[in-house]
């Protein structure tokens, strides 16, 4: 039981108390106890009212949060799809570069070799 509880039940049993030893009639005292339970019904309401409200405004602000956190997470999302698409495309393009200057290695190389080729015969002769 919380704090709360214990109060209330400490004020009941005081005023219970009060009510049974205090000098009235059965009618004045059935009368106040009446009150006093219609005053505890009134309040009990008014707290039940403020923890609905409470719990509510908790659902929304979590619904809100979650809104939130799931706008972020898809804008995340998105932008690492991006970098992937453009990491994908560089080495595309980097690729094709790399099969370019390849091919004019190899050029270079089969020239360098003619002309070896024929400096050796050059110098046989």
């Amino acid at each position: 039981m919380g704090k709360l509880g214990k109060i209330v039940l400490a004020s009941v049993a005081g005023f219970v108390t009060g009510i049974l030893v205090a000098p009235k009639s059965g009618k004045e005292t059935r009368a106040d106890l009446k009150v006093k339970a219609d005053e505890a019904k009134v309040k009990a309401e008014a707290k039940k009212e403020q923890v609905t409200k409470a719990a509510k405004e908790g659902v929304e602000s979590f619904k809100k949060g979650a809104k939130k956190v799931e706008k972020e997470a898809h804008g995340f999302a998105k932008s690492a799809a991006n970098s992937g698409r453009i990491m994908r495309d560089e080495a595309e393009r980097l690729a094709e570069e790399a099969k370019v200057r390849a091919g004019r290695a190899q050029k270079d190389v089969q020239q360098t070799t003619k002309a070896v080729e024929r400096d050796v015969k050059r110098s046989v002769k």
